[in-house]
């Protein structure tokens, strides 16, 4: 049977990368995936995709035009969400990033700061306010957030993402404690360096990023190796996972 059976998922910025990935391995374990995404075009083409590898396994995706800093945007969302797939089981914030704007706190621009702020931890925060209902209202479910290694070890020159990252991190570890009494389990994965195209352009202008991709024993990451977690975090295998901070960061957080 597919891990993912039954469940109805929501996934923010859905539309590629990580979030992508992510979308096409849970309707591949047959989840009803609605891929929340600000760009429509992304979206739209993820939706699609993910659509086609879950077909033999009962899996279906969405997509929904969202911008996760929007309250009425996310409300129309999940509303939309309900009105598809009748329920919640899985919330995965995922829509976030960093910029080549990001800097040293006392260099970076104010607006880069509130820039990775609202989107990250607000959207983060914003759609779990939004969405816990939903999950309490199914008995229960799984919310899956992103943190980052910045919010583990020190990145310099990343201050305005690894500010929104450590406080998700926090957050993932507060939401637990007050939502377990619904069933809620709450974690958040943490990253390495995984050769998303976004990542791929800040490598090329960031010594620091360089260098802490050096540090992955392994080899830097992709996309499937956290969808690969975020699939384990939603199952009902993880029923008793809540609080943690996963690295999947092919033990860059160890050296």
């Amino acid at each position: 049977m597919a891990r993912l059976a039954d469940k109805v998922a929501f996934i923010t910025g859905g539309g590629g990368g990580i979030g992508r990935a992510t979308a096409e391995r849970f309707a591949e374990e047959g989840a009803k995936v609605v891929i929340a995404e600000i760009d429509k075009a992304t979206g739209a083409a993820a939706a699609q995709s993910a659509r086609e590898r879950g077909g033999n396994n009962g899996g279906d995706a969405h997509f929904v035009h969202c911008d996760v800093r929007e309250k009425s945007n996310v409300e129309a969302a999940f509303a939309e969400t309900i009105r598809r797939y009748g329920k919640l089981d899985i919330l995965h914030n995922n829509a976030g990033g960093s910029t080549p704007d990001d800097g040293p706190v006392t260099e970076v621009p104010e607006a880069e700061f509130w820039r990775a702020i609202t989107l990250d931890l607000y959207g983060t925060f914003l759609c779990s306010k939004l969405g816990i209902p939903h999950l309490i209202k199914a008995g229960g479910g799984s919310i899956i957030n992103m943190s980052s290694i910045v919010a583990l070890k020190a990145l310099p020159g990343r201050d305005c993402y690894t500010a929104a990252k450590g406080a998700i991190a926090a957050l993932t570890r507060s939401m637990a404690v007050e939502y377990a009494s619904h069933k809620i389990r709450v974690n958040a994965i943490a990253p390495g360096v995984v050769l998303t195209e976004r990542v791929k352009k800040l490598l090329e202008g960031s010594k620091a990023i360089e260098k802490l991709a050096a540090t992955h024993l392994l080899g830097l990451g992709l996309p499937i190796h956290i969808a690969d977690m975020a699939v384990y975090l939603a199952s009902d295998e993880s029923v008793i996972t809540t609080g943690q901070i996963l690295s999947v960061d092919s033990g860059a957080t160890v050296v």
